[in-house]
């Protein structure tokens, strides 16, 4: 890594709840993710991000927070925190955690007090708190739209039954927005950051961070919303967001240790995304239209250059990634008829995809991403080359998004499946009892940690040698230069590397003068298969 740690960084996403259970609860935990530091270090990774593990009644697997500065006892508790931090500083790895500033739990201390407050107090400035519209108030402020599906708006009754003010929640009815135009909302997240820095992370990952301004007078939109795309309308990317992320910059700098913010902002334009990475603002923030990339090499070549484009006018890295919590994994969105064509979670009654040609791509992709320039985040289990559940059974699903839209989105419980570790032990290694808050697919049992530990050809083989190749040749902090390839090749120079994927193009002869590095799978003569990619150098 380079001095500016977060420049060129590989990042491991953690999902707690699904990593590691130390209890036999069937949860993951603190204790858990400790355990398995050891395992992290080995995979060649710089830093890992923990998906939030505050207290939480858990309407939104944790992002729905009661408390920013407690570990929900699901997860341990704080001198577990500290022991990670610790634990994870003295293998050599960064620690990122996540930060939900767009909404709070509706059993939060800041909501309850607003809500005891009643109308017109301090206390409910702090969300968006309005009257209704209609003769009686009876309809909401406005039209807006959850993105779990149904109504933007809740109305409070009195506890005489009177209807009262209508709040509003861009996500589930128990996830209130935040009014971040108020000094109280921005002052009580000065004290969080602080928190957290003061016990030793190097970052935030800042969810929704598109999302924190909403447009003066809150108009009406029309367009229906959804919960992973290019986001727009009066509720995204609204200027004044970069206000705060100015003030938590100058917040992070005046720590030492470098520490960094990392934006989760689905915004569209490259142009519009970079504003949140200038010199006093966010450090990084994910390449979503890299993730949404259909499987097309024109397309790839098309948004790798727009995307570093835009960064590097800012002086910004780009942050590539391929898989996290909210997405199908890209094993199963390269295996779609149409590859990479939906992030959607699917369910049994949906277009099942083929893992096996899905895993052949999704080698390919992960060679390609961590060959280029930058920073790149990996997503538990992707190592492993694990596919979505996509026949996780319905009555047993969990997220949101399945009960807002009225059992018409499986939602995003696929891609949260429980780690398997060890093939023959019950719940596949996850919990000492077996037990998993989310069944496992069959087909992770010959996927697990202790089949592919050490077997020549496994995913996880492949990951530890591009991980380290990529390390050892400073592929990071490198340049990308283009070069011919053919019109279903991806093709550049890095460094000492020269990169070709072939992405569902006929197989096409390597270069002269050049030696197999690595290569997504195993090569037959001196020929490129489609739908693989190899790290070539001088021979």
């Amino acid at each position: 890594m380079t001095a500016e740690w977060w420049r060129d960084a590989v990042i491991y996403q953690i999902y707690p709840r699904s990593f590691a259970d130390s209890t036999g609860d069937g949860y993951g935990d603190l204790p858990g993710i400790i355990e398995k530091i050891p395992y992290l270090a080995g995979l060649g990774v710089d830093a890992i991000w923990m998906s939030p593990f505050y207290r939480s009644p858990m309407a939104d697997a944790g992002y729905d927070v009661a408390d920013y500065e407690e570990i929900d006892p699901l997860f341990g508790d704080l001198s577990d925190a500290d022991r990670l931090i610790a634990t994870a500083h003295a293998a050599g790895l960064k620690v990122v955690v996540d930060l939900v500033p767009n909404h709070t739990s509706d059993e939060h201390r800041w909501f309850r007090a607003a809500v005891a407050a009643g109308p017109g107090s301090p206390e409910r400035e702090m969300y968006h708190f309005h009257d209704g519209r209609g003769e009686h108030g009876e309809l909401p402020p406005n039209n807006w739209k959850s993105v779990f599906g149904g109504a933007g708006w809740t109305r409070l009754t009195s506890p005489d039954g009177t209807p009262e003010q209508w709040y509003l929640h861009l996500f589930d009815v128990k996830q209130p927005d935040l009014d971040w135009s108020t000094e109280r909302v921005r002052e009580a997240f000065d004290g969080v950051l602080r928190f957290w820095l003061d016990r030793g992370v190097d970052g935030f990952r800042v969810d929704v961070a598109h999302g924190l301004i909403k447009a003066d007078g809150l108009p009406d939109f029309d367009e229906e919303q959804s919960l992973l795309d290019g986001q727009s309308g009066p509720m995204w990317d609204q200027d004044g967001v970069h206000d705060v992320y100015r003030r938590w910059r100058r917040i992070l700098d005046s720590y030492d240790g470098d520490r960094s913010l990392v934006a989760e902002a689905w915004v569209a334009d490259p142009k519009r995304l970079a504003l949140y990475l200038r010199p006093d603002e966010m450090h990084t923030a994910f390449n979503f239209q890299f993730l949404d990339n259909p499987w097309d090499a024109p397309s790839y070549r098309e948004v790798i250059a727009a995307t570093m484009a835009a960064d590097e006018a800012v002086g910004a890295p780009t942050t590539w990634v391929l898989s996290n919590h909210d997405v199908l994994r890209h094993v199963s969105r390269l295996g779609l008829a149409e590859p990479g064509s939906s992030h959607e979670g699917l369910g049994a009654g949906d277009e099942q995809p083929d893992n096996v040609v899905g895993l052949r791509r999704a080698r390919a992709a992960t060679l390609m991403m961590l060959a280029l320039p930058g920073s790149a985040y990996l997503y538990q289990g992707e190592e492993l080359g694990l596919p979505d559940h996509t026949t996780l059974p319905d009555d047993l699903r969990q997220d949101p998004t399945w009960f807002r839209s009225e059992f018409t989105k499986p939602g995003r419980d696929g891609c949260r499946v429980p780690m398997p570790w060890a093939a023959e032990e019950p719940g596949l290694g996850f919990s000492p009892t077996g037990r998993t808050w989310l069944p496992q697919p069959d087909s992770y049992r010959g996927l697990a940690v202790d089949v592919q530990d050490g077997a020549p050809g496994s995913t996880l083989t492949l990951y530890r040698a591009a991980l380290a190749a990529r390390r050892g040749l400073a592929l990071g902090s490198g340049e990308l230069a283009w070069v011919p390839g053919g019109e279903s090749v991806v093709a550049f120079d890095n460094g000492p590397v020269r990169v070709m994927t072939n992405v569902l193009g006929a197989p096409v002869e390597l270069p002269e003068g050049y030696e197999v590095l690595l290569s997504s799978v195993p090569l037959h003569g001196h020929v490129l298969p489609t739908d693989t990619t190899v790290w070539l150098t001088r021979g």
